[in-house]
């Protein structure tokens, strides 16, 4: 069984902005995108990249752990199914409640983990949370060809990141320089520092990632 897909997180990010007074053109012009580009992504007719997400969650002040926890949807095909939220499976607890103070595991079995899909085929699976952690704790995968920004930008955003490379391969491209990522290679930096990756192979890019924001 695959993961469960979390709700469209295009309603959470509009929400978000409309309660802190910032126009469209106003985000837009704050992270150096077109408005109608937010408008597709608050819209779910276009899917942000990683680059993208993190510019869009950094201007609203938000962390990409409170998209995952968007549950409040209406019953459409994005929502995650009611076993996955309120009856898993011995072993896997789950406890809703505030953003970032929901419980996720102890046990997170895989088709129970909630399933974020990006631009150019990469996703995100959480593997877990504890409240008020703020780790993000995510098992990554990059398909062949994809990258954390069509047009090559570079992100930045909070926190430190901690990387390891499970199987494939990944570049990251982290300041001025450029690393080529194996199986069983791991990373860690400010993420602070321009920072992208993408997956030049033909198999996918899979990996299990932290990202701790020490902000809080």
């Amino acid at each position: 069984m695959s993961p469960a897909a979390v709700p469209p997180i295009g309603e959470r990010l509009r929400e978000e902005r409309v309660r802190r007074g910032i126009s469209v053109r106003g985000l837009a012009r704050d992270i150096g995108v077109s408005a109608s580009l937010i408008s597709q992504i608050e819209t779910d007719k276009s899917r942000p990249s990683v680059s993208t997400l993190y510019a869009i969650t950094s201007a609203l002040g938000i962390s990409v752990e409170e998209l995952f926890d968007s549950h409040g949807g209406g019953g459409g095909d994005g929502d995650v199914p009611a076993q996955a939220l309120d009856a898993p499976p011995s072993g896997n607890r789950r406890v809703t409640g505030p953003d970032r103070q929901r419980l996720v595991g102890p046990v997170v079995q895989p088709m129970h983990r909630e399933l974020l899909t990006l631009d150019s085929g990469v996703t995100w699976e959480r593997l877990g949370q504890l409240p008020d952690s703020h780790v993000d704790f995510l098992l990554i995968t990059y398909q062949p060809g994809a990258t954390s920004s069509s047009s090559g930008q570079l992100m930045r955003h909070s926190g430190t990141e901690y990387g390891y490379v499970i199987s494939g391969e990944l570049i990251l491209t982290l300041g001025f320089d450029e690393h080529r990522l194996a199986a069983g290679d791991a990373i860690s930096f400010e993420s602070s520092t321009p920072h992208g990756y993408r997956n030049e192979g033909d198999v996918p890019a899979v990996g299990v990632w932290f990202v701790v924001d020490r902000s809080h």
